[in-house]
């Protein structure tokens, strides 16, 4: 909310990490802390790394959870937006 947002990515990396070790990477609380991670590389202008990230995040979801489970019905939503606007950006106009 401050706009520190390379300080929050950072410790955003540390929780999803260790979150990844002490939890497992398909537990609610790691995805969780993927997708905020994901959101904050987007809006610190890393689209392709946030929709590789996004992307790990839905594959880990449909595992955990049942097909219209919020969690990943969010994610899909944020990963067609971000590749829909990803494949927009970079359309050639000739």
């Amino acid at each position: 909310n401050q706009g520190r947002w390379d300080d929050a990515e950072k410790l955003f990396v540390q929780v999803m990490e260790t979150r990844k070790t002490k939890l497992g990477a398909d537990h609610p609380s790691t995805l969780a802390s993927m997708n905020n991670l994901a959101y904050t590389q987007k809006l610190l202008g890393r689209e392709i790394e946030a929709i590789e990230l996004i992307r790990e995040c839905v594959q880990l979801c449909q595992q955990r959870f049942r097909p219209n489970h919020p969690n990943l019905l969010s994610s899909l939503a944020a990963l067609a937006r971000w590749e829909s606007e990803d494949a927009v950006a970079n359309v050639e106009i000739v």
